[in-house]
């Protein structure tokens, strides 16, 4: 095969492949012996098609060519097998027309176009029934392909069973659809043709309308209701390959009669628009069969870990502070959204050239009446038709560049969508929407009403921003459109995020998020600035992409913005705080102890007023939700509602500070009115036991746990003992520990858990005055029913007391850790140890931060541990692969860590633990 090696197509000679594969089968002298041989033949020659494939792609960036290649040695293959086995492995009859086969492909491979890892689709058309001939020759081909490498997809039919299982099987009418005949018997090809059109092509296009967009529906769905999900599916995800096909097959139908084989001209699109969508379709080409070669499989999503290679093989560079891979995945979101911008224009002008057959049937049927059509028509420049708002004439948005926002007011107004011809004419004169209209306070005010006046924001902004007006209108907007940012953290693009944030803030407002957010849920009627909260949620994250803090350049560029919109200079306040703010609740609340009260005290001093307050919780819930799927639990939302009552306490200054003294009384009366059946002698010999700041910094119930549980520890004469309880709705586990005090205790429980795969989510460590440690782990909640949690805790607990009492070594735990999820590997965080004495006033607090992977925790309390600190809580938090631990620390003595030599020491030691991968 040295001579077809990294050869063109072109260069390949059939004739001379078929007398290569002749002396084979003569030299062997059998077709058993030869069958090696010949398979040895179209291996080499296939792996020699990919190398060069691979080769021609790396050097020219042509996807569809490379595509378009391999279909081409693919059909040389499958012709070559066929004419060997016809002539030395079973002899054909002589003058049968019974025995005539056509070799026809199918699906993606009919359409010319074969990436590297892709099945093969392939219909043995038959005239009659099946001859023993026939199925000989098709299996010993299907056996080869087999044996080459190749998933063949195949089926063996007639001519009259194909057109009998189109007519019932959407899936088969719409492989044949792409029918292309490679080999083979081409009379019995075209009468298949003529009776595909005849027979199946003029059935109903509406039924199969309406199948192929449930399918597509149905498909996004399963990869992800959004193009924007930052780990897309190229083929079947939204915007991906598989809606250019859908588009594809319903033009075929609608517009070739359901001819199979061959290109269809979308007539719906301009031929400005049909350059775009070949454009965007090569692209798309060429990132599959870059992502086939680089996985060495038919690999479909671009995950986090393959993102960056592919960005260095499509020649991406880091600019303008986007690293190479954010700019490679901020093009592909572009393409993805002009490939759902234009199938959706197509889409709706095949639907609306199915409904023009009836118009005034649809019309009577149409919810909108008659005087509303006519009120539209005659005092706005645009129509209703077949229930779609379209332009009275091509010069509206000349006219009055305020249609650009007027038009939507309209569709939200009547509940209608967009004509096609109207998003035509939006995109078409884009460029009138200027300074002029972004200074006008009316247009503002149209804005602001589909921004907080609409039963929808979310819903209107997206076909504002599909239709490119929203990022026209706020340029600022136009700049995070389809930017990803690579990491775990973030599900979505930054554009989308924002959109869903909006989303979330209205399924608030609206009552459908109470049983979940019931703090958030009964804030929002009492707010005062809905229209601040609003647009502060719509550009919150506008900042990002930029080398500068986001929420820094965010809150100078949401100063421009609502100065532009005309928003009053109390109103520009407060979104320009909100934007630079939008983080701080969020990160308090999960990476500080909300028990110290200079956590309250801090917070509270940069938020000021209550009404501040309000809307910076409810902008951070609708943050944190909209980020993806997961990202929202109890949890947060409980240290948010704790966080939230702290500091409104403060800031309404409702009640004075309590004294320690007072604030131990308040406790002790609440804990002993808790413990019922309990003898005053008992009560007291459990607070006596406890050091003043106990009662300030834990909670009712995980004293009562603790108290509970020493009680019963000592009753049956042991020092060692868990307990643990569950919460369904804060989707925490809590783990309490009581044993006998000593230095690396707190990172032996740490080790415990990650060896059984506890996520820990913080820890609040207390000791006795007689040296026992009472250690309170809270863990993410894994399983849905509470016997089943319960069991899984319990175990761990046992886990525990077993290394305890020295039945089993941790490092044997250990050695069975979990692998670092491969994703995590796909990325670099940089490691930060940052000692600060400002936060606490009691204790110093070590803030940690890297990349996340097993028994971190683990680790790094065993270092604090040997740096002879008492931790006193921990705060662990997840964002993706990047892990942010704190640790509320004291020595020996009690006292913070204030000299620099110390506190170099301990960056020194765990600077490296966070840059090390062993786990």
């Amino acid at each position: 095969m040295d001579a077809i090696a990294d050869l063109d197509i072109a260069d390949i000679d059939p004739t001379a492949l078929r007398v290569q594969l002749t002396e084979v089968f003569r030299a062997a002298g059998t077709a058993e012996a030869a069958r090696p041989k010949v398979l040895a033949l179209f291996k080499d020659m296939w792996a020699a098609a990919l190398t060069h494939a691979e080769h021609k792609l790396m050097r020219d960036g042509d996807g569809r060519a490379c595509a378009a290649y391999l279909s081409g040695v693919q059909d040389e293959i499958v012709s070559a097998i066929h004419d060997y086995t016809a002539a030395h492995v079973y002899f054909r009859p002589i003058g049968s027309v019974s025995e005539s086969i056509a070799i026809v492909a199918t699906g993606g491979y009919g359409r010319g176009l074969l990436a590297p890892g892709s099945d093969i689709d392939l219909l043995f058309l038959l005239p009659y029934k099946q001859t023993p001939w026939a199925e000989s020759v098709v299996e010993y081909a299907l056996y080869l392909l087999w044996d080459i490498g190749y998933k063949v997809g195949h089926a063996t039919r007639t001519v009259e069973q194909c057109v009998k299982l189109s007519r019932n099987d959407v899936t088969i009418r719409t492989a044949l659809l792409d029918a292309r005949l490679i080999h083979g018997d081409t009379e019995l090809f075209a009468r298949f043709e003529e009776r595909f059109v005849e027979d199946v092509g003029r059935a109903s296009a509406r039924a199969y309308i309406e199948a192929k967009m449930a399918e597509r529906d149905q498909r996004h769905k399963r990869s992800g209701a959004s193009r924007f999900l930052v780990e897309p599916n190229i083929k079947d995800g939204k915007g991906g390959l598989r809606d250019l096909h859908t588009l594809h097959w319903l033009s075929k139908f609608l517009v070739d009669g359901g001819r199979p084989g061959g290109e269809v001209e979308h007539t719906e699109l301009s031929p400005k628009e049909r350059v775009t969508l070949r454009r965007s379709e090569d692209f798309l080409w060429t990132v599959r069969c870059h992502l086939h070669f680089l996985s060495g499989r038919a690999e479909e999503r671009l995950t986090f870990d393959v993102q960056p290679e592919m960005a260095a093989r499509l020649r991406y560079r880091t600019s303008r502070g986007l690293r190479a891979v954010e700019r490679f995945m901020k093009h592909y979101f572009l393409v993805a959204k002009t490939v759902g911008d234009l199938t959706a224009v197509v889409s709706l002008a095949l639907e609306l050239e199915q409904l023009k057959t009836a118009p005034r049937l649809n019309e009577m049927i149409n919810p909108l009446t008659w005087s509303t059509r006519r009120t539209i028509r005659q005092q706005t420049d645009f129509r209703i038709e077949n229930d779609r708002v379209t332009i009275a004439d091509s010069q509206v948005f000349a006219r009055n560049p305020r249609n650009f926002l007027r038009i939507f007011e309209v569709a939200e107004d009547t509940g209608s969508y967009l004509h096609p011809d109207a998003l035509r004419g939006i995109r078409r004169t884009l460029h009138l929407l200027d300074d002029d209209l972004r200074s006008d306070p009316k247009a503002a005010g149209i804005f602001f009403n589909l921004l907080t006046k609409s039963k929808q924001p979310e819903a209107i902004l997206r076909q504002l921003h599909g239709a490119g007006v929203l990022g026209r209108y706020i340029p600022e907007f136009a700049r995070v459109t389809a930017m990803m940012q690579f990491n775990m953290y973030h599900h979505y693009t930054v554009d989308e995020h924002l959109l869903r944030t909006v989303g979330e803030l209205r399924s608030i407002e609206d009552g459908k998020r109470v049983e979940s957010l019931p703090l958030s849920s009964g804030l929002f009627p009492t707010i005062k600035n809905r229209r601040a909260l609003y647009l502060a949620a719509l550009i919150h994250d506008i900042g990002k992409g930029r080398a500068e803090d986001h929420s820094i350049v965010g809150a100078r560029l949401a100063l421009s913005i609502c100065r532009r919109l005309g928003l009053d200079s109390t109103e520009t306040q407060l979104v320009v705080w909100l934007v630079e703010q939008h983080l701080l609740m969020s990160t308090t609340a999960q990476t500080r102890d909300l028990a110290d009260p200079r956590t309250i005290t801090g917070f509270a001093e940069v938020v000021t007023t209550r009404e501040r307050l309000k809307l910076l919780l409810l902008l951070t819930v609708a943050d944190i939700r909209a980020v993806g799927p997961g990202t929202w639990n109890g949890w947060k939302g409980q240290l948010l509602r704790q966080l939230y009552s702290q500091a409104d306490v403060v800031i309404s200054d409702e009640t004075p500070g309590l004294t320690p003294d007072e604030q131990m009384a308040e406790s002790t009366a609440a804990l002993r009115a808790r413990l019922t059946g309990w003898t005053d002698e008992q009560f007291a010999a459990f607070t006596e036991r406890q050091y003043p700041d106990y009662w300030g910094r834990i909670e009712l119930k995980t004293q009562v746990a603790h108290a509970r549980l020493l009680r019963d520890i000592e009753a049956d004469g042991r020092k060692l003992g868990t307990a643990f309880s569950t919460d369904r709705f804060t989707a925490i586990t809590e783990l309490v520990v009581i044993a006998p005090n000593h230095a690396r205790l707190l990172s032996l429980f740490a080790g415990c858990c990650s060896a059984a795969g506890a996520n820990i989510l913080g820890a609040h460590i207390a000791t006795t005055r007689d040296g026992l440690v009472l250690d309170s782990f809270l863990l993410a909640r894994q399983l849905g029913e509470d016997e089943d949690e319960l069991r899984r805790t319990r175990q761990i607990g046992e886990m525990i007391e077993r290394v305890l009492r020295g039945d089993i070594r941790l490092t044997q735990l250990l050695d069975a850790k979990r692998p670092a999820e491969r994703r995590v590997e796909a990325f670099s965080v940089a490691p930060q140890v940052r000692v600060d004495n400002e936060l606490s006033d009691q204790f110093t607090v070590i803030e940690v931060e890297g990349r996340d992977r097993p028994r971190l925790l683990y680790d790094l309390t065993a270092a604090i541990s040997d740096l002879n600190l008492d931790i006193t809580s921990a705060h662990i938090t997840t964002f993706g692969e990047r892990a942010v631990d704190v640790f509320y620390v004291s020595d020996l003595t009690g006292k913070k860590i204030i000299h620099e030599a110390r506190q170099k020491s301990i960056e020194d030691l765990l600077l490296p633990i966070l840059a090390s991968d062993v786990g």
